[in-house]
């Protein structure tokens, strides 16, 4: 995932991956899954889509949060 405008983040993009290259998105992640993904090794394989699936919310949700922040 390249840091651009361009950005596009979706339900398979990885939770790491995404906190590494939009700046802002930690905030968001917090918010829908907790602080208890900065310390989880899975933070490299697991996805967005996973994770919502793990804490029982809409990954579009998410997802369209996060595409937001990328794109502003």
């Amino acid at each position: 995932m390249n840091e651009t405008s361009e950005t596009i983040v979706t339900g398979e993009s990885l939770i790491g991956d995404v906190i590494e290259n939009i700046p802002g998105a930690a905030e968001v992640i917090e918010k829908y899954f907790g602080d208890g993904c900065f310390t989880c090794p899975g933070i490299r394989v697991e996805s967005l889509s996973f994770g919502a699936t793990m804490h029982g919310i809409d990954a579009n949700e998410i997802v369209a949060e996060l595409n937001e922040l990328a794109q502003s």
